[in-house]
């Protein structure tokens, strides 16, 4: 009665019966549906069969989500391996521009980047392709501002 399309259409294939198992793990569902060609439940060993083969899919589901997660994270980590050099440049015009230590150069670069909507590493190349000229009043005006992510005074324990 809940689907007359599907019932006619099955009937008319020769379909008899049907079961649908489902499988769950790391936040991934697989759903295995079987068929049968006679009516009843379905037999012990088909439903065995079908358990074994919807854990293997889930499993090779999984398996394969992490794969390619771990691909992106291999990927971003050669990308960022392959532009620190150009950030590291560009902290040390920072600080020879600034007059500043190495941690205060890449905190006002990382600020500027974020202010500015732009990656790192492209904030950087321009850094050093124009060996900081046009970005020293915006980093000195960053440097004398604290970092958004600074707690506020009234956010500041008070001892007690």
């Amino acid at each position: 009665r809940r689907w007359p399309g599907f019932r006619a259409r099955a009937l008319d294939v020769g379909v008899r019966s049907s079961a649908t198992l489902v499988f769950s793990r790391d936040a991934l569902t697989v759903t295995v549906s079987v068929y049968g060609f006679r009516p009843g439940p379905l037999p012990q060993e088909a439903h065995e069969a079908t358990e074994m083969l919807g854990d293997l899919a889930l499993t090779n589901f999984v398996r394969d989500r992490r794969y390619r997660q771990a691909l992106a994270e291999v990927d971003q980590l050669d990308t960022a391996l392959r532009r620190r050099p150009i950030v590291d440049q560009a902290c040390g015009i920072a600080m020879y521009v600034l007059g500043c230590d190495a941690e205060e150069a890449f905190d006002l670069l990382r600020r500027h980047s974020q202010r500015t909507n732009r990656k790192l590493a492209d904030l950087a190349e321009i850094v050093v392709r124009t060996r900081g000229h046009g970005l020293e009043g915006e980093l000195r005006k960053l440097r004398h501002t604290p970092p958004t992510d600074a707690p506020t005074p009234s956010a500041r324990p008070t001892g007690a």
